[in-house]
């Protein structure tokens, strides 16, 4: 389980059906189940995603057994990316800049 950040008024494109929206927009497929919404897409068997609070996002991913192609797997990490870029608001580059900014401070 991974938490994100959620940019400061960013909360309002992802408020209501617009995340569920989203993820069938980067994965081809979403459904909610109970207070979160679950996809699947490549080597990722499951992305559960469920939004915490308005600055916090939840992304829990399991991965299918087996060997898989270094390709598919690259493929399905840089889905996994783009969506998490699209629901946060924040890139890699910044989501890696905040983790180690909280690790620093003892926050993680």
């Amino acid at each position: 389980m991974v938490e994100y950040d959620i940019k400061k008024g960013w909360y309002k494109n992802i408020d209501g059906d617009l995340l569920e929206k989203m993820m069938k927009e980067v994965f081809g497929n979403a459904s909610k189940k109970g207070d979160a919404l679950v996809s699947s897409y490549g080597v990722l068997e499951s992305i559960t995603v469920r939004v915490v609070s308005k600055d916090k996002l939840e992304v829990v991913t399991s991965n299918k057994s087996g060997n898989m192609a270094d390709g598919d797997i690259i493929d399905s990490k840089r889905k996994l990316n783009a969506f998490v870029e699209k629901a946060t608001g924040f890139d890699a580059k910044a989501r890696m800049k905040r983790a180690q900014a909280k690790a620093k401070s003892g926050e993680l």
